[in-house]
């Protein structure tokens, strides 16, 4: 009996110390999640996490699947995680000067066909809150619901807060004619100008989107209210939540209420 009870105690410590020394989980630059598939011209990096039906997650402007790393671990109990580093971003490089919200588009509906997915849920924040809607849009049979937090349609005044968008316009005007030398500054500067001069969608063009949607913004978000409001009022089918207390970073800002509600959405 005593030899029993030493070989469980044993047992429990050995597991207690490898519980202990469990590394945690590194979203955006994980080897064991990661791989990269060739996409409409670019190597685009993808990390994949749990099973059952795809759930696509696209991160906002020079962000990186990284941006995720509250919502992955809770949506991959439920659904298996696509998240994507998007072109020209995190670990998805592209050279070219071209860069556009519908060009991601089309590169996200290219790959979940490159991985024979038919269509999936969408989650988008800020610059992938939009192409969120692009998607739903340009790929509907591609879309089953999705989520869009942060996301505007046009690149004005009337669509960003205006301290956001004056002190873009102070960019522009200082940084126009620098000349750039390195390969990191020409992306980092394409990547303000795609915020800068997009997206440019028409509130009719919203009208069009078949699936559902839930729009969300951060009751202090950097898309004006008033924005926010009007994506809702255009897509047919959606749905409205306005966070109380919460600027532009709701799904990491409250993780728990924004990870809960988008799961009841789509659970709907």
């Amino acid at each position: 009996m005593i030899k029993n009870i030493s070989t469980v105690f044993v047992f429990v410590i050995i597991s207690l110390c490898c519980h202990s020394q469990q590394q945690p989980v590194h979203y955006g630059n994980n080897s064991q999640a990661g791989k990269y598939y060739q996409v409409r011209g670019v190597k685009m990096y993808v990390e994949m996490y749990g099973k059952g039906k795809p759930l696509l997650m696209i991160h906002g402007n020079g962000g990186s699947i990284e941006a995720f790393y509250k919502n992955i671990p809770y949506f991959s109990k439920y659904y298996r995680v696509i998240a994507v580093d998007s072109r020209a971003q995190g670990k998805t490089t592209d050279n070219r000067d071209s860069l556009s919200f519908e060009m991601m588009a089309d590169d996200f509906a290219a790959l979940l066909t490159g991985l024979k997915i038919d269509s999936a849920y969408v989650l988008g924040w800020s610059d992938g809150g939009i192409t969120a809607i692009l998607m739903a849009m340009r790929h509907p049979g591609k879309v089953i619901k999705f989520a869009a937090t942060g996301a505007n349609i046009l690149a004005d005044s009337t669509a960003l807060i205006p301290s956001l968008w004056n002190d873009m316009k102070e960019q522009y005007q200082r940084d126009k004619n620098k000349v750039y030398s390195s390969a990191k500054e020409k992306n980092d500067w394409k990547l303000f100008m795609l915020d800068y001069l997009q997206p440019k969608i028409k509130w009719e063009q919203l009208q069009t989107i078949p699936c559902p949607a839930l729009i969300i913004a951060g009751d202090k978000d950097l898309i004006a209210p008033t924005h926010t409001l009007s994506i809702f009022q255009n897509i047919p089918r959606a749905q409205l939540w306005i966070m109380p207390s919460c600027g532009h970073a709701t799904l990491q800002d409250y993780p728990t209420e924004f990870n809960n509600k988008v799961q009841q959405f789509f659970k709907q």
